[in-house]
């Protein structure tokens, strides 16, 4: 009898080759288990074979200008310009975001448990990324109206954007989990130039995006 593959994680835990049957989200958010794995928070110091390939020199000022969107966009690079429809199905601009701190946190779905325990963290310190004068966005491939029924039925006060096809993400090379089978769960700080403060991904803990964007935008 043939054996089964299976996938170790960290932590010693063991993800099978078959799909996990997938949960229903709960309105009330309650905690989701998860396998213990590490968070990878830290941002790669940029090599000099990155700056080749974007093109980009040794920069006297501390932030540099992302020539090419399909370079890693890193801490230290300049957002940049992007469209994107929002729950309404509303064109918004990133130009919209300037002269103000930002919090964009890419997700792989809606209703997903993961995705619902880090909406509802964002949702639940609102009013300190508020007190902060910072907007959140949230983004994933998911339509308008499935965002706009997410966001309705978690009564989330900020806006969601759609990346269709995740060209934005291909474009950003926000890395994927599990051999790329699962979009990444990332997160970037902008502040009011416009420039990355912040670089976070970590799949495993979806509530810590929000706590760890309120330190750096409480230090900024």
């Amino acid at each position: 009898m043939a054996s089964s593959s299976a996938a170790p994680l960290c932590g010693g835990a063991v993800l099978a080759a078959a799909a996990p049957r997938k949960s229903p989200a709960s309105s009330s958010c309650a905690a989701i288990l998860r396998p213990p794995c590490l968070a990878s928070s830290s941002i790669a110091a940029e090599s000099s074979l990155f700056r080749r390939v974007c093109g980009l020199g040794v920069a006297k000022s501390p932030s540099r200008t992302l020539l090419s969107t399909s370079c890693k966009l890193s801490q230290g690079d300049v957002l940049p310009s992007f469209n994107l429809k929002d729950q309404e199905g509303r064109v918004v601009n990133s130009s919209k975001f300037k002269n103000k701190p930002v919090v964009l946190y890419f997700y792989p779905a809606d209703e997903s448990p993961g995705c619902t325990k880090e909406a509802c963290a964002f949702r639940d310190s609102y009013d300190k990324f508020r007190k902060a004068g910072a907007e959140v966005i949230g983004i994933s491939a998911d339509t308008p109206e499935s965002h706009k029924a997410f966001a309705k039925k978690y009564r989330l006060p900020f806006t969601l954007l759609t990346d269709e096809g995740n060209k934005l993400r291909k474009d950003w090379g926000i890395p994927g989990d599990f051999f790329g089978s699962l979009p990444g769960r990332q997160t970037y700080v902008i502040d009011k130039k416009g420039v990355v403060r912040l670089v976070f991904n970590n799949q495993f803990q979806p509530e810590k995006h929000a706590m760890e964007t309120l330190k750096v935008l409480e230090s900024m």
